[in-house]
């Protein structure tokens, strides 16, 4: 196999760097999951992903609206209600999520011998 040039991995890395920046980190990936799971409302979100904090649900949220992953929508009501949805953009990268998932199962069995 031929070695690839610096402009050839470059145009591979950039990418999935790219990719890692906007999903990267220890939250996003599981507020998005409690999104398409149908959760709206901040507290929802908070409750369904253990030792998350209320300050970087909010630092995630906002980054994750800023990168066109969810929509903040203001309810008018009594009291007034904040819902994040996800994107149809978001959703493009649930077959991405889905190997990661089917991936760290094998890893689980691989490595510990079970399988959660």
């Amino acid at each position: 196999m031929k070695k690839k040039t610096h402009t050839e991995c470059l145009s591979a890395l950039i990418p999935v760097r790219d990719t890692l920046d906007m999903i990267g980190g220890k939250w996003k990936i599981l507020i998005l999951i409690s999104l398409w799971e149908g959760n709206k409302h901040f507290r929802e979100i908070e409750r369904s992903i253990p030792k998350l904090s209320t300050k970087v649900l909010a630092k995630e949220l906002k980054d994750m609206e800023e990168n066109k992953l969810i929509t903040r929508t203001v309810v008018n009501g009594f009291p007034v209600r904040t819902e994040y949805t996800p994107t149809e953009y978001s959703k493009t990268l649930q077959k991405v999520i889905k190997e990661l998932q089917n991936w760290g199962v094998k890893h689980r069995q691989e490595v510990f011998g079970k399988t959660k």
